[in-house]
């Protein structure tokens, strides 16, 4: 797709092409709200002021919409898009080796209970062992840091999928 089409869309469809890259209504709302964005950059720059500016309830909210590392549902519905990224993403999760699969299945409950969210991770190009390190090495963190890592992590899976949707439709 290109980026002027993006801008010329109506809100309808373009809301449901953005909520594939960033799961938040008030992310989504902020961002069709910005339109016409004219260049990438400007879209970009628009997708991570958006960000910032949510509370942390929005980005859980966002979180919601991903599926477990090692999972193809989520916990809110997600559209085919992305449900097809995130397929895409943690592809190396699902030909990974049962007990490392059981060990961050068992690893992403632990994170649940401990922060009350997934575990996000931007997996693209991750292995499922390098997944399942960096979730253990975050289990460390205080609530407050681990929700900025989450939060951070969100943002560049929300780069990644509006350069995906550039570049695929």
């Amino acid at each position: 797709m290109k980026l002027s089409e993006l801008d010329a869309l109506p809100e309808a469809q373009a809301a449901e092409l953005l909520e594939a890259c960033c799961g938040s209504t008030r992310w989504i709302a902020a961002m069709l709200a910005r339109r016409p964005f004219g260049d990438r950059e400007t879209l970009f720059a628009a997708a991570a002021a958006s960000w910032q500016a949510l509370s942390p309830d929005d980005w859980r909210e966002a979180f919601a919409r991903h599926p477990r590392i090692g999972e193809a549902r989520s916990a809110m519905p997600q559209g085919e898009q992305g449900r097809s990224w995130s397929a895409g993403e943690q592809g190396a999760v699902s030909s990974a080796e049962g007990p490392v699969r059981q060990a961050l299945a068992a690893a992403n409950r632990e994170y649940e209970r401990r922060f009350g969210f997934i575990y996000v991770a931007c997996a693209t190009g991750k292995s499922a062992e390098a997944l399942l390190d960096l979730l253990r090495r975050r289990l460390r963190n205080s609530q407050e840091q681990e929700l900025g890592v989450a939060a951070a992590e969100q943002q560049k899976i929300t780069r990644l999928r509006l350069a995906k949707l550039l570049a695929e439709h």
